[in-house]
């Protein structure tokens, strides 16, 4: 299997996972308003299975360090699969939650506020879990982006108030999703081995972990997104007949969505050989800057706003900036 040799390309890895986190909710957007996101969210999920089964034919099981793709599925002992299928569990149940948030209050609100959490919080776990890089200058980073995702929730407040819209829904479903996000990638991590050069018996590689972690979701979305398309939180139910009532431009673009995921999800992992899990986790969930990024200049979420604002936002992005360098520094220390 493919393993990174130094920090700098796990690093780059990092940055590929930054870009494809916080840009695969475009997708979502070039639907339309017609495509429903319960339906788009089944091709999404499609996606990320399809790209996980690509990555362990190709990287997966090229290379003669680690343990091939499929002898390492067949070594694997059920601890380790199940806690990589209860992580996709876990960040199935959360990303619904997000694209509905994204759904209500947009990509500058809900990526900042309910991935901010995550980020965070799963820093936090997963240092406690592998303890790689210096803690202090980890923290630092990790409170900078804090203020980022405040700062962010006030300027959505003052923009809707001053629109005479305000309205809590989006930022609650932020706050669950973000909440839940934090723990996903703590399971995905247990069920590996942290020397990718030398495998555990019994533990997944890399590779497997994000193929069981892909089935977890696939699984569990038979659950949640059923419920969400019975119980929607907004506009009528819909059901199955409808989703196969979609266009192929439909499907097609909410199955990029999956695939553009699941590159970043799978570089993150791959990179957690050599800058460990938290570091890893932390440096990918950058995506909240480019989310905002896209929501800000690109779907203009705050058209209109005030000068209050708009000084808001530019001391959100500083602040993450400021955050995002100091994780990497965090893993040179």
């Amino acid at each position: 299997m493919y393993i990174i040799e130094n920090y700098s390309t796990a690093v780059l890895f990092t940055v590929i996972t930054m870009l494809c986190w916080g840009s695969w909710g475009n997708t979502q957007k070039l639907t339309g308003k017609s495509w429903r996101f319960e339906l788009f969210y089944w091709d999404y999920v499609i996606g990320i299975l399809l790209f996980a089964v690509l990555l362990g034919f190709t990287l997966g099981s090229n290379g003669t360090q680690g343990r091939s793709f499929i002898p390492d599925i067949l070594q694997a002992n059920k601890g380790s699969i199940l806690n990589a299928f209860f992580g996709g569990v876990i960040f199935n149940a959360s990303n619904i939650l997000l694209v509905t948030a994204m759904a209500i209050a947009g990509m500058a609100v809900a990526f900042p506020v309910g991935v901010g959490i995550a980020l965070v919080l799963g820093v936090l776990v997963n240092y406690i879990n592998n303890p790689k890089g210096n803690a202090l200058i980890l923290i630092i980073g990790v409170a900078f982006i804090g203020i980022a995702i405040i700062a962010d929730a006030i300027a959505y407040h003052k923009l809707r108030a001053s629109q005479q819209k305000v309205s809590m829904k989006g930022i609650l479903f932020s706050i669950l999703a973000g909440l839940l996000m934090a723990f996903f990638y703590y399971f995905v991590a247990k069920s590996m081995f942290i020397d990718f050069e030398n495998p555990t018996g019994g533990k997944l590689s890399p590779y497997s972990a994000v193929f069981f972690f892909a089935i977890g979701i696939l699984v569990s979305n038979f659950l949640f997104n059923t419920i969400i398309m019975k119980k929607p939180v907004e506009g009528q139910p819909v059901d199955y007949h409808d989703y196969f009532r979609g266009s192929i431009k439909s499907h097609l673009t909410g199955i990029l969505g999956g695939i553009i995921w699941m590159i970043g999800m799978s570089m993150n992992i791959i990179a957690s050989g050599k800058a460990g899990f938290a570091i890893s986790y932390g440096l990918g969930q950058g995506a909240t800057l480019v989310a905002a990024l896209w929501g800000v200049f690109i779907w203009k979420e705050f058209k209109g706003a005030g000068i209050k604002v708009n000084r808001l936002i530019a001391f959100m992005f500083l602040a993450y900036i400021i955050g995002l360098i100091l994780i990497i520094v965090a893993g040179l220390s």
